[in-house]
């Protein structure tokens, strides 16, 4: 089983916990809300480590690179449907304004014979818990339930 990693920023606005989740990019998630936002996630590579992963992965979608002395938050891994995830947690607010996601090519409109290119994000925004529960998809909804209690013990 292939096992992504990444970083759910988060952050205390108006006294409650909010996260930074990634709207997917492409055709097929352009018109789509519900269950179409992620985090900041993609495949370990053979010979990195989950964290490396997450890291590389954290700048290759949002353009950011993590202060070196900001503790991330172990959330743990996350597995459904064949698809497995280990997590990080990091209470920072990172210049939005500044989002930069890498791109992917696929060949649009199908069968079509032209590739064109996508943000792999095509945009951020925070969100209270109880909102990105109803966004994100559902793999990772259990994460944010452990970042909560996580949060909630340290507070």
């Amino acid at each position: 089983m292939k096992t992504s990693a990444g970083i759910i920023p988060w952050r205390y606005h108006q006294g409650r916990i909010q996260v930074l989740l990634g709207h997917m990019g492409g055709p097929y998630w352009k018109n789509k809300d519900r269950g179409a936002w992620t985090v900041f996630k993609g495949l370990v590579n053979p010979g990195e480590t989950p964290l490396q992963a997450a890291l590389r992965e954290w700048h290759e979608e949002t353009g950011w690179s993590l202060p070196d002395d900001i503790p991330l938050t172990d959330l743990g891994t996350f597995s459904r449907n064949g698809k497995t995830n280990r997590l990080w947690a990091v209470d920072w607010e990172p210049p939005v304004e500044r989002f930069h996601s890498n791109l992917f090519s696929i060949e649009w409109p199908p069968r079509s014979g032209r590739k064109q290119s996508f943000p792999e994000i095509d945009r951020v925004e925070w969100f209270d818990l109880d909102t990105a529960r109803e966004k994100i998809t559902a793999v990772l909804r259990p994460a944010l339930d452990v970042l909560e209690k996580r949060v909630s013990e340290k507070h």
